[in-house]
């Protein structure tokens, strides 16, 4: 941020909430404090994937800790999916009534409440009673935490919304290779006797990193200047403007004024509006790929440590290790390309690819089946690296991009939590039917699972939809325009 005292600077005159959104989308706005909210943002994300992953290799103590079926298993994996997909809906609608700021701090207290919680469980009721306040946290999350990206990035160019958006795609694996240090690191501090608590720590661990961002919340966390604005707010636009980019902002005495007052307008009737004609197909194409990775994604990544177990046939150290590697090397590789090729080669093609190499890669794997030498097992392993690597860079990058770009300010909250409440109903049968499918149809499961990208791989083909550059307010706010417009009389 500009260190030239704020009256000695340019000064901005700010006629409507279109100044507002412009001035960001340019670029003219830079600040620190914005790249300081832009990674909050992220450790939000951050805070997604690692209580998500927290439980990825504990599943097995935690059976035999609490004398689990499969189903019962299920159960305490898929219980955070669940709060996510109510804590999606009801966050993005809360989101864009209530704004960005307050509902990410509430999702920060779900987290220290819910990660200590878990960690001290006494048995699975009350693991899965924590374990749904935890999804309830995720799910408010992933809207605002996508708001805040898009809202303080400006559209083309580096640093754009598209690279940004995308860019949760590489926090999240860096997520889950931490989650996988912190385990492999627990691993050799406790003796020997005490490795059926491995579980408890990792998960009580993620109270931390949420702790940390409450404690500098007052710093540098902003509102939304954006929203400020379409809330008729403009003169706590201009504020967070000079506070968190140093634009000498200032509201012009002839301001346009919203006929409503802030908050009227989100509810839950905002839902209708994601089917009106104008954002219909894009609200359809953006939830069918993100179902389709969705499902994939989390049979293979949540059943990540029980696939490479069987590949490998050795114990607990190995496993870890393989799924940090698989991690690091694979999934964070292909989530920082994505980020980086976000504007240059676009959602649609990035995430078309990226489906076209899961499916080869799931192929190949149900074809090897159960390895019968060191160069199968070692072909899986590439194989299911291939699939992080795609997931990284393809649609896992960008479906997001589909999500959070496609809408304008005023329905992006909304947009983001239909399309992540409704995924996550898919996330949740593939969480809770993976362990039960991988045991009745062993390595069979990834012909099953194959399905997944082919139908994503169709959506796209359906409708070739670029959202990375899309400047959705500018075209709702000509669309506005036409309406209020009266049409001229016919003689």
């Amino acid at each position: 941020m500009s260190t030239q005292p704020a009256a000695e600077r340019e000064t901005v005159l700010i006629r409507s909430a279109r100044d507002v959104t412009e001035l960001v989308n340019s670029g003219a706005a830079r600040g620190s404090h914005a790249k300081m909210i832009v990674l909050l943002a992220l450790g939000g994300i951050f805070l997604d994937a690692y209580d998500l992953t927290s439980l990825a290799y504990g599943i097995t103590q935690i059976r035999e800790e609490f004398g689990l079926s499969p189903a019962g298993a299920g159960a305490v994996t898929a219980s955070i999916s669940i709060g996510a997909i109510l804590g999606a809906w009801l966050g993005g609608v809360l989101v864009d009534r209530l704004g960005r700021y307050r509902v990410f701090m509430a999702d920060m207290l779900f987290f220290v409440v819910s990660a200590i919680g878990c960690a001290l469980a006494p048995n699975a009721e009350v693991l899965i009673v924590f374990r749904f306040l935890m999804g309830i946290g995720v799910g408010m999350d992933i809207p605002v935490a996508m708001a805040f990206l898009a809202e303080f990035s400006r559209l083309r160019g580096k640093g754009s919304k598209g690279s940004r958006t995308a860019s949760w795609s590489p926090a999240w694996y860096v997520a889950t290779s931490g989650c996988y240090l912190v385990i492999l690191a627990l691993y050799f501090l406790l003796p020997d006797s005490q490795h059926d608590l491995l579980w408890r720590f990792t998960v009580g661990f993620g109270a931390v990193p949420a702790i940390v961002i409450l404690l500098v919340r007052n710093k540098y966390m902003n509102e939304s200047p954006s929203w400020a604005a379409n809330q008729g707010d403009l003169e706590r636009a201009a504020r967070i403007l000079r506070d968190s980019y140093g634009v000498n902002a200032v509201v012009a005495e002839d301001a346009e004024r919203p006929k409503r007052e802030p908050g009227s307008r989100a509810s839950l009737h905002q839902f209708r509006t994601l089917f009106a004609r104008r954002f219909r197909p894009r609200t359809v194409q953006a939830l069918a790929v993100a179902l389709a990775q969705t499902f994939s994604y989390n049979a293979v990544a949540y059943g990540l440590p029980i696939i490479i177990a069987s590949l490998l046939g050795q114990g607990d150290l190995s496993t870890i290790s393989a799924s940090l590697v698989l991690n690091l090397v694979f999934a964070v590789t292909g989530g920082l390309l994505g980020m980086r090729l976000a504007n240059s080669a676009g959602a649609w093609r990035m995430t078309f690819w990226g489906f076209a190499v899961q499916l080869t890669a799931l192929v190949v794997l149900a074809v090897i089946g159960d390895p019968s030498s060191t160069a199968w097992v070692l072909l899986a392993l590439f194989a299911l690296g291939g699939f992080m690597f795609a997931q990284g860079g393809g649609p896992g990058a960008n479906f997001m991009n589909f999500a959070s770009l496609s809408y304008p300010t005023e329905l992006r909250g909304t947009g983001i939590g239909f399309n992540q409440g409704t995924l996550r109903v898919g996330s949740t049968l593939s969480l809770f039917f993976f362990p039960v499918l991988s045991a009745s149809f062993g390595t069979g499961v990834f012909w099953v699972i194959a399905a997944a990208p082919l139908l994503g791989m169709v959506a796209l083909l359906a409708k070739r939809w670029e959202p990375v550059g899309y400047d959705a307010d500018a075209v709702e706010h000509e669309y506005q325009q036409r309406l209020a417009t009266p049409e001229p009389a016919r003689g």
